[in-house]
């Protein structure tokens, strides 16, 4: 079928048209240049034909939503909206690359790489779910690159709010990356069909291809949705990629929703424990946590509040090693300016995020409360320290020295599902899992000295007594 003609630039004051981007079924994509600040931008306009009060209130929603979001350093941001003279709804936005969607069919991602890119783009999504908001069209050319190769999550033009997920209303769907629930007309969405959809990416990005495409095959449509219902992925086909990466993506993809991952940031702590696993570093988990904030704007208990948002870890060195799980975990949260710095037009590059400050988005009152701290052109934070109360403390740790490592072990304290230690050495970044032991690889006669701390809803508790042993003594 032939492809239509892209429609005519609308005149948009304090804006210069460069050219055509690209065209879909709604609205047109052209890049123009803001005469201040001077950048280049991405520029997306509806379509006449397909403007009524419907799609102009659904083009509004996707724009109000976008703002909401895009402090978030991996999702796409939005400048401004407006409305053309000519009647024509658009939204300004940061120009970012698609390169990632042609790319992973055309050349071999390696495995850390779509490791990085599904924990960054889970803490986007996980960060839209603390908000209210599903995205309900995850999919590989939905994430964008920076010039700085930074994904981000574009597209939010058929995102529905949480408690709107239950409805009986139309969905649009992009039939390889949409769990089975919604395919089959069972559910318009949730949580757990956002998880399917992001193992299915994270799968495509790895395979080449979507979970359900068979090569050299058939895969149309029905064939898919078929296929997709019988929840039975080909296995991915490379020898580099872990096991247990492989099965913490059949169980996302599990055809029972109750099966999968119960939030997408368990599967994305699971990413990141394949990254332990690997020897690479861990990608920090980017997902706001603000009571401050959220106590200027009043203590109500909204779907928006956000507790217990563990803070990133960085692996220690390669020298220590865990056994068990990683998880992220630590006391502080960060108040201040989130950005990422602009490039020139004249590199062809990506116009990014500056200076954007961290919103609480109080989604059932309409509420932003935005905290800038500056100090010159430097951005500060404010970092808070949770309270311990009723966290469980370790004590009689054991330490065994054999050969060249000393393995520290101690017993259960009381954790609950979703509790973690924080192992520290003192002079490496501490170390987040779930397993009672820990092995330190040392030179002969080296004094090796732990502490471990119980870390629970995003507070740590009190540490535990320096345990120390030397090496050959």
């Amino acid at each position: 079928m032939a492809r239509r003609l892209p429609s005519a630039p609308p005149i948009l004051p304090g804006f210069s048209h460069l050219h055509v981007l690209g065209s879909g079924g709604f609205a047109d994509v052209f890049l123009y240049e803001q005469n201040m600040p001077r950048r280049t931008v991405a520029v997306k306009v509806l379509l006449s034909a397909v403007v009524n009060e419907h799609v102009r209130s659904m083009f509004q929603a996707e724009a109000n939503v976008m703002a909401q979001l895009s402090a978030h350093p991996s999702i796409l941001t939005v400048y401004e909206a407006g409305v053309s003279a000519d009647g024509r709804p658009y939204l300004v936005m940061e120009l970012c690359s698609s390169s990632l969607s042609t790319r992973y069919r055309s050349q071999r991602l390696g495995v850390a790489e779509v490791l990085q890119i599904g924990v960054k783009i889970g803490s986007a999504i996980e960060t839209a779910h603390r908000a209210g908001v599903l995205h309900r069209d995850i999919k590989p050319s939905n994430i964008l690159m920076t010039a700085y190769g930074h994904p981000v999550l574009s597209d939010f033009g058929i995102a529905a709010t949480l408690s709107e997920g239950d409805s009986e209303q139309a969905v649009g769907m992009s039939v390889p990356w949409s769990a089975p629930e919604v395919l089959l007309d069972e559910s318009p969405g949730s949580v757990r069909s956002e998880v399917w959809s992001l193992a299915a990416t994270v799968y495509s990005l790895l395979a080449g291809r979507s979970p359900f495409e068979l090569p050299n095959k058939s895969n149309t449509s029905d064939d898919l949705m078929t296929r997709i219902g019988r929840a039975r992925p080909e296995p991915i086909g490379r020898d580099d990629v872990p096991a247990n990466l492989e099965r913490l993506l059949a169980s996302a993809m599990s055809r029972k929703p109750e099966n999968r991952p119960e939030s997408v940031y368990e599967l994305i702590r699971g990413f990141q424990a394949v990254e332990a696993e690997m020897g690479v570093p861990q990608t920090p988990v980017e997902v706001a946590k603000d009571d401050w904030a959220l106590q200027a704007v009043g203590d109500a208990e909204d779907r928006t509040r956000v507790r217990g948002v563990p803070g990133a870890i960085v692996p220690a060195a390669s020298r220590l090693r865990r056994r068990g799980a990683a998880a992220p975990a630590g006391p502080y949260s960060a108040v201040g300016t989130l950005g990422r710095p602009s490039v020139s037009p004249a590199t062809g590059a990506t116009a990014t995020k500056q200076g954007k400050s961290v919103r609480v988005i109080a989604w059932s009152l309409v509420v932003s409360a935005v905290l800038v701290l500056a100090l010159g052109a430097t951005a500060t934070y404010v970092l808070f320290r949770a309270g311990t109360g009723g966290i469980p403390q370790v004590s009689d740790i054991v330490a065994t020295a054999a050969g060249s490592t000393v393995e520290f072990s101690w017993n259960d304290p009381g954790l609950r599902s979703g509790d973690t230690y924080e192992v520290s050495t003192g002079a490496e970044t501490p170390v987040a899992q779930r397993a009672n032991d820990f092995v330190v690889n040392a030179e002969p006669g080296e004094r090796v000295c732990i502490t471990v701390t119980v870390t629970r809803d995003g507070k740590r508790g009190d540490p535990s007594a320096q345990k120390c042993l030397a090496v050959g003594t």
